[in-house]
């Protein structure tokens, strides 16, 4: 028996915002779409996704799972991120790691690693 990686679901309180960030953040397009969903895929036939749910619960702490992204230019990322709306939190990391922890505009924590060597 195998699995097959389908997508990762994210609770947001509005998923038509939420699921269009990340879609422009990753480049990704949107597949569905509806007052209560929102999924979005690298291209229409590839998976996994991620899916985008309506929930009347906010977020509340630390995400205990998050995303971790290795772009060629790590500094031009987090750059472009930024500008996208996302913003640098402080979840411990100091001051001296090779990456940059970012939050989506629902407070979803996500790293942004260092360029590839």
């Amino acid at each position: 028996m195998a699995l097959l990686w389908e997508q990762v679901v994210v609770e947001t309180d509005d998923p038509a915002v939420l699921g269009h960030w990340w879609a422009k953040a990753l480049e990704w397009v949107i597949v569905d779409q509806d007052t209560e969903v929102v999924e979005i895929r690298p291209t229409v036939d590839a998976l996994p996704g991620i899916l985008f749910l309506a929930s009347p619960t906010p977020k509340q702490a630390k995400n205990r799972l998050h995303l971790d992204f290795r772009p060629d230019d790590h500094d031009a990322e987090v750059a472009r991120l930024l500008s996208h709306g996302a913003e640098r939190i402080d979840v411990g990391q100091g001051d001296d790691v090779p990456w940059t922890v970012l939050a989506d505009p629902d407070g979803n924590e996500f790293c942004v690693l260092g360029s590839p060597p």
